[in-house]
């Protein structure tokens, strides 16, 4: 745990939204030491993190927790940075956890983005569930953490 990373996500969308991230982000990625490839053939490690991946490297349990820290900050800064309307504690757990499932850039240039930015959350909301192809497949997985998304979108008990 890296308490300086922490207290950025903190700082970037408050103590309730975050507590919930990491929780609900760890969740749906897993946590895997050692590098692979996903369903979509990303190289992948620790908790589905991409960028700087090494074929063959194991982490540790410290790497990747300090890994989950910072990613989930510059997710939720990346997210903060392109959502301009303000946003219930459950939009940003929804949107962040997204964004770190498809990345900042899919997300920012998203209908979902778009309609949040229009004041449109419900539609914002609803084009959570479009997100669910992996290579033009539906994936069962995303079927299921897209549902969780919408439900603390919509502010629905989860």
């Amino acid at each position: 745990m890296n308490p300086a990373l922490r207290n950025r996500l903190v700082a970037i969308v408050g103590v309730v939204a975050a507590a919930v991230l990491m929780k609900v982000v760890p969740a749906n990625e897993g946590t895997v030491y050692k590098t692979y490839r996903d369903i979509g053939g990303v190289l992948t490690y620790c908790t589905g993190a991409t960028e700087d991946a090494i074929w063959g490297k194991t982490y540790t349990p410290n790497e990747c927790a300090a890994k989950l820290d910072a990613d989930l900050a510059r997710h939720a800064e990346g997210v903060m940075g392109c959502v301009h309307v303000p946003l219930t504690d459950g939009q940003k757990v929804a949107f962040v956890d997204t964004a770190y499932n498809i990345g900042v850039e899919a997300f920012c240039s998203s209908s979902m983005a778009r309609k949040a930015n229009a004041g449109d959350m419900a539609g914002a909301c609803a084009a959570l569930s479009l997100w669910v192809n992996v290579k033009g497949k539906v994936v069962r997985g995303l079927v299921a953490r897209r549902q969780i998304a919408r439900a603390f979108c919509e502010g629905r008990q989860v």
